[in-house]
């Protein structure tokens, strides 16, 4: 029987619930859609942005479809949010700084001085962060660049810059600021755990999914990640300190350290001749991630809350329009400070009360299904979970105080996805009785149960046809009916891989400019991540590496652990092979780019001892796979 791989419609009890949404909220409150709007100067004449290669990597039309009513396919909260995300142009903030909005997940904005004018947060990608500042010049002039700051360490917020400015640029005085501790974040998140957070990230962005009612609408945050060139130029000057002031070409700044909010190394950037405060990613029209579902370290909402309760203490008095690099600015001052406020007490009351009920021994599934949000805060739009939400985020509080056991003996030594899913297929009658019993489900409107039951047949069977075909229609009514933007995204995405196989990952961060800011401390470390522990067992090999521009630096493989050690101290084990060389041919060895058996014809490197047990060493490195199955084993 050939397999139907179609999209379905809204079954009616999902069409039931997303209609009971449009009574529950007040859409008539078109405030977000005329700040969203407020100060429209005109947008790109080519929709869409290519590559050298004539690649699409964005599509400014690609959402144009939100113009129309919300159908029963689409929970109708989130399709207002991606309607408001998905405006793209340029826009005026206040006087002399703007934002390009809606030409990447992220905004840029850009910030006029004396003579030219200054960038902040360039985008994710190259060919957005030019398609971008084309779009600026094409209304203000052809300003050049005088400056760029990152707000802070996640890529879509730096991997634009080559966009719009250049290494020569930089070198010849373009100062490229950023807080203290970006740059080990920035490379760190993205190399160390970088394949595994961007083959989510596919999922949790739905790159690959169809733009449509049935599939791709926003991400809440932004409508998805662009899939262009990801860059990086790193900073050369840190800020370190709140209340810092700073001026480039006569815009004067002054700082707010934020570490540890929504990113490890984060600012806010106040305007005191504009009374224009950025807030970065601290406070947009969103919840935002505790611990974002494409994976990452658990965020702090106590201190994210605390330094919300700052900014307004620095700033509130002198702040008469709020913006961030997502979303769309607040105007006016007691508006700006009721949302300020607001954010601020979003996040502490999910962290208070999720510490309340865990000291009462409610689990993390269980004070994500309790909570709810005050009346007051849930009636305000910029608090609903398009991107973070109540439900994840509890769980991500949790997470950080307790971590990942329950305190549940049961729970303790559970049997792994496949032989639980053999145990519990048989226990419940074998695959056709589940199939039955999940069908029946279906028709109830039961589809949390669907797929809960349905992937232990799969986990046993991910061939299944019939298992496959109903997981994939579940996973799709659970989509629909989400207001959270990242959710409808990974279950419609599990649902098209489930019809289609996998779709791969559109977008990864782990670029070239990424690899090289690596330390060589980082470095060391990103390979010996990769190394496959078992194959290593019984090898024992040291290689002592003399940099000829710095120190001596000793690895050794032995326990299936490659170590490293500076210097020539007792933890400096004898060499089989010690070669002396600059560090810039170091890193071309342990990045792949020379072959060890080449090393010794080079002019400026010297090898003593036998070249091959480094071929040896490197051949216990495993490649990672970007393409790992999520839905299936």
């Amino acid at each position: 029987m050939p397999r139907n791989t179609e999209t379905k419609p809204a079954e009616p009890s999902v069409a039931a619930a997303n209609e009971a949404v449009r009574n529950r909220f007040p859409f008539a409150d078109t405030q977000d859609l005329a700040d969203a709007r407020r100060g429209f100067m005109g947008t790109a004449s080519e929709s869409v942005v290519r590559d050298t290669e004539g690649r699409t990597v964005w599509d400014l039309d690609a959402y144009g479809f939100l113009a129309q009513d919300c159908p029963d396919t689409a929970n109708p909260s989130l399709w207002r949010q991606s309607r408001l995300c998905s405006d793209h142009g340029l826009f005026e903030v206040t006087d002399g700084i703007y934002q390009v909005r809606g030409f990447d997940l992220s905004n840029m904005t850009l910030v006029e001085g004396d003579h030219g004018v200054f960038v902040i947060d360039p985008l994710l990608c190259a060919e957005t962060a030019a398609a971008g500042l084309a779009l600026y010049r094409a209304h203000r002039g052809d300003r050049p660049v005088t400056g760029v700051l990152y707000t802070h360490s996640h890529a879509d917020h730096f991997g634009g810059v080559r966009g719009v400015v250049s290494d020569a640029d930089v070198a010849a005085g373009v100062p490229v600021f950023a807080p203290l501790g970006f740059l080990e974040h920035a490379v760190s998140e993205n190399v160390y755990a970088g394949t595994a957070m961007s083959r989510r990230a596919a999922y949790m962005y739905g790159a690959a999914l169809p733009r449509g009612e049935r599939g791709q609408i926003g991400a809440g945050l932004g409508q998805t990640l662009s899939t262009g060139t990801v860059g990086l130029i790193p900073p050369t000057a840190d800020l370190s300190r709140t209340g810092e002031t700073v001026t480039v070409d006569g815009v004067r700044m002054v700082f707010q350290l934020t570490p540890g909010t929504e990113a490890p190394a984060e600012l806010n950037v106040h305007f005191p001749d504009r009374a224009a405060l950025c807030m970065a990613e601290n406070a947009t029209h969103n919840l935002h991630n505790l611990l974002t579902l494409r994976g990452a370290q658990v965020r702090d909402p106590r201190v994210w809350a605390r330094y919300l309760t700052e900014a307004v203490d620095l700033f509130g008095t002198a702040t008469d329009v709020a913006f961030a690099s997502h979303h769309w600015p607040v105007w006016g001052r007691d508006r700006a400070l009721r949302f300020l406020s607001e954010q601020r007490d979003l996040y502490a009351y999910l962290h208070d009360q999720t510490l309340r009920m865990l000291n009462q021994g409610l689990t993390a599934t269980e004070i994500a299904e309790t909570i709810e949000l005050p009346p007051a805060l849930e009636g305000a739009w910029h608090t609903h979970g398009y991107y973070g939400s109540v439900n994840h985020n509890t769980k991500a509080v949790y997470q950080r105080y307790l971590g990942w056991f329950d305190g549940n003996p049961a729970h303790l030594w559970e049997h792994p996805p496949v032989e639980s899913a053999r145990r519990y297929v048989a226990a419940m009658g074998g695959a056709e009785e589940v199939l039955r019993h999940a069908r029946r489900s279906f028709a109830e409107g039961d589809f949390r149960w669907v797929a809960q039951i349905v992937n232990h047949v799969l986990f046993t069977d991910p061939d299944h046809p019939g298992a496959r075909d109903l997981q994939a229609d579940a996973l799709e009514q659970l989509g629909y009916g989400s207001e959270n933007g990242t959710w409808r995204n990974f279950y419609l995405m599990g649902a098209l891989e489930l019809r289609h196989g996998p779709v791969g990952t559109p977008t990864s961060t782990v670029a070239p400019d990424l690899l090289a800011a690596l330390t060589l401390e980082q470095l060391f470390d990103a390979l010996a991540i990769r190394v496959d522990g078992p194959r290593g067992w019984d090898a024992d090999i040291t290689v002592r590496w003399n940099l000829t521009d710095g120190e001596r630096i000793t690895m050794r493989l032995r326990n299936g652990v490659l170590t490293h050690v500076r210097g020539s101290g007792p933890a400096a084990a004898d060499p089989d092979v010690e070669i002396s060389l600059p560090e810039r041919e170091l890193r071309a060895v342990l990045l792949g780019g020379v072959e060890p058996s080449g090393l010794a014809a080079r002019e400026d490197v010297e090898v003593k001892g036998d070249i091959g047990v480094l071929t040896e060493l490197l051949g216990y490195l495993g490649a990672p796979d970007p393409d790992f199955a999520i839905v299936t084993p």
